[in-house]
């Protein structure tokens, strides 16, 4: 405990006690370019490792020892985060415009601002390992082998869409990517399922189980949770804490705001979820923590979303537009990145805008291409034909009445 003489000299003294802990502890940074590494250990060739000394406010934890400050990174895989993140949000961006246009309807969750979660998990794990989220799952499909033809033209009802155009926006699935799921909290137990299945098999495979912050007062969250901790499954529930559950503060909506202590018994960790290779780092962690039989963890990633929750939120009436100003200006994850790789001398100013360049082309052709598709026909066998995975449908499926009956 801190004697009253050195409190006095921190300046407490007169503070009630909550106050001054409040004051006194450490706190996550959001700065996405909080990373550092010397310019003189960075090598020559694209492929050779170097280190990179994370800022000691990238964790907090809660019953764990922290990551290493310490990773290592190669100037191909900083230039391809890079290139990940400026294609995600050109994506989105482009999203946004179709949705302004009529040309995509319904429910449309876009994630500007929160590119480096998805990208980050993504270069930290194998494609064997298997991720799982809520709706804003536009990144994390991409990320995880989807195309941006395939993404866009689910959002436009194609038949060539990631769901044939089925399952828009809120259902986009990949290999070892199972969504994009629209019930809130839903794909949590979900995610917990998946990790009893890779323990069951003795696979040593990660399960990332994604969530947000309006969804973490879920009650089978917490069953999930028990669960997990119960049969101690190698799964990694994470909190996309993008301060506000569509336009209701985390303050205003939970009695708890460290989401990462929510699992009480489960151990927690708190991310700089802007910086791209603190999230990197996060994860691999929690995948060797899992993997070696010591049961699930709480990760709690600390982003920003620059729109509203959906196309129909403006996302200004819950919060101020200097707020948002602010978070773009000074702790943008890819303004971050980049701002990384120059000082660093990963590369020169004018290859940056070749990777920049190249990132929003290749969106914006796929994009065109996705508009040019077509609609599924109105058949009652494309109708009816993803009820059942495929080869294993009954005889029939019976409709409304006994003459809606399908026959396959």
């Amino acid at each position: 405990m801190l004697s009253r003489a050195c409190l006095r000299g921190f300046g407490l003294q007169s503070l009630p006690k909550r106050q001054a802990y409040q004051l006194a502890r450490r706190t996550v940074t959001t700065d996405a370019a909080s990373s550092h590494a010397e310019k003189d250990d960075v090598p020559e060739e694209d492929d050779k490792p170097f280190p990179v000394k994370l800022s000691d406010e990238s964790f907090e934890t809660y019953n764990l020892d922290p990551p290493p400050y310490t990773m290592e990174t190669t100037k191909k895989e900083l230039k391809q985060m890079y290139y990940d993140m400026v294609a995600i949000r050109r994506m989105e961006m482009a999203a946004d415009r179709l949705y302004k246009e009529k040309k995509i309807r319904g429910f449309c969750h876009l994630s500007t601002g929160q590119e480096a979660v998805a990208v980050g998990i993504e270069h930290a794990i194998t494609r064997n390992d298997a991720v799982i989220t809520a709706y804003r799952c536009h990144g994390f499909a991409l990320m995880r082998g989807g195309t941006v033809k395939s993404i866009i033209g689910e959002l436009l009802g194609r038949r060539e869409g990631i769901a044939y155009g089925k399952g828009g926006s809120m259902h986009m699935f990949a290999p070892n990517f199972y969504g994009g799921n629209g019930i809130v909290g839903a794909q949590v137990p979900v995610g917990a399922g998946i990790a009893f299945a890779h323990q069951y098999t003795g696979s040593k495979t990660a399960t990332v189980t994604l969530y947000g912050d309006g969804a973490s007062n879920q009650g089978q969250v917490f069953e999930a949770f028990n669960m997990a901790k119960l049969w101690n499954l190698p799964v990694l529930f994470g909190c996309e804490n993008n301060k506000y559950g569509m336009g209701t503060s985390a303050a205003r909506s939970s009695a708890l705001t460290e989401y990462y202590k929510r699992g009480q018994y489960i151990p927690g960790l708190k991310i700089n979820a802007m910086d791209v290779l603190a999230v990197k780092a996060a994860v691999q962690y929690g995948k060797e923590y899992t993997a070696s039989d010591k049961g699930p963890l709480v990760f709690e990633y600390v982003t920003y979303r620059y729109g509203g929750h959906s196309m129909s939120d403006p996302g200004t009436t819950y919060r101020t537009r200097e707020e948002i100003q602010r978070m773009r200006s000074t702790n943008d994850p890819i303004a971050g990145l980049k701002q990384k790789i120059l000082d660093w001398g990963v590369c020169t100013e004018d290859e940056l805008k070749q990777i920049d360049k190249k990132a929003r082309e290749d969106v914006d052709g796929e994009v065109a291409e996705a508009e040019k598709m077509p609609p599924p026909d109105p058949t009652e066998k494309i109708l009816f034909e993803d009820i059942y995975v495929r080869g294993s449908e009954p005889a029939y499926i019976r409709g409304r009445t006994p003459d809606e009956t399908y026959y396959y």
